[in-house]
């Protein structure tokens, strides 16, 4: 089929390219031009939004790979300034489920058609497909389809339910990985720090063969570890891009316990701070009412 996809970052170049490669016809647009990179496999660059139009047949579909939030919004009102009826806006990034039923709603009143995309994969989705969880009409699903199966693995895609459901579906999943990655890293912590001087590296390749632990995640720590045993030159600085956030305000909004990973998103806060007032004030508190001792900050 034809479509476009707005925004070749690292998820989306890698998408329009396994598109290319099943056969698709594939318009590519990026604020900064990526026109070298599409043209070896396959995809036509536009330099902006409006050029997209003359390169589509009817229906035409537009996939928005870009980050959530104003540059998602900008996008697609540029795109409804010379949609016709029919087309179809897929938002295939991690907005927020609650923006995407608003935006579906606006769409859909200016007579066009909108989907949401959760698309987990990463920089492996490539070689490995993505995985699709697709909100929206049941009918504009089963139009795009063939770029949905080719884009993911076998089984790997699905229509989730009405607007907003795959976005919603994405985030929770993206809030379970949190609980995952910080029981990996206390897990290896523990077992650095043990006596036993375990080879990390031999450890995560045995639990990748028959244990109930084993996953994708274990088999890319394997590989982290094959060529870096003590992650040497890797700060222990962990970003968060909103997903697990929103988990769990969506938790404390349902009145729903998710204590792990409520407990796994504060560790990445911890992880960004250099000195912790919070442990200064317990340090000051224990001194005042017991008389322990006190570190001295190495400054002062």
């Amino acid at each position: 089929m034809q479509l476009a996809i707005l925004g070749m970052g690292r998820m989306g170049l890698n998408m329009a390219h396994r598109l290319c490669d099943f056969g698709h016809k594939v318009i590519c647009w990026n604020r900064s031009s990526k026109e070298e990179e599409v043209s070896k496999f396959g995809g036509v660059f536009v330099s902006s939004i409006a050029e997209i139009a003359g390169h589509l047949d009817k229906r035409r579909v537009f996939i928005i790979m870009l980050p959530a939030g104003p540059a998602v919004d900008a996008a697609i009102n540029e795109i409804t300034l010379f949609a016709e009826a029919g087309d179809i806006i897929i938002d295939g990034g991690n907005s927020n489920y609650k923006h995407t039923m608003e935006r579906a709603a606006m769409v859909t009143k200016k007579g066009f058609s909108f989907m949401d995309c959760g698309t987990s994969g990463g920089v492996w989705g490539y070689k490995n497909g993505y995985c699709l969880m697709v909100g929206g009409d049941k009918k504009d699903f089963e139009y795009c389809e063939p770029a949905f199966r080719d884009l993911a693995p076998p089984d790997g895609y699905m229509h989730t339910g009405a607007a907003g459901s795959g976005h919603y579906s994405k985030m929770i999943h993206n809030g379970i990985e949190y609980g995952m990655l910080a029981a990996y890293g206390e897990g290896f912590e523990l077992l650095k720090n043990s006596e036993f001087g375990f080879d990390l590296h031999k450890l995560s390749k045995l639990w990748n063969n028959g244990s109930v632990v084993r996953s994708w995640l274990l088999e890319l720590l394997e590989d982290a570890l094959s060529k870096n045993p003590g992650l040497d030159g890797i700060k222990g600085f962990v970003e968060d891009s909103g997903e697990g956030r929103w988990t769990v305000l969506d938790a404390i909004e349902k009145s729903v316990p998710a204590p792990v990973i409520t407990l796994s998103l504060l560790s990445r806060f911890v992880s960004r701070q250099d000195e912790s007032f919070s442990a200064k004030i317990i340090a000051a508190l224990r001194n005042e009412f017991g008389g322990h001792s006190i570190k001295k900050d190495r400054v002062s």
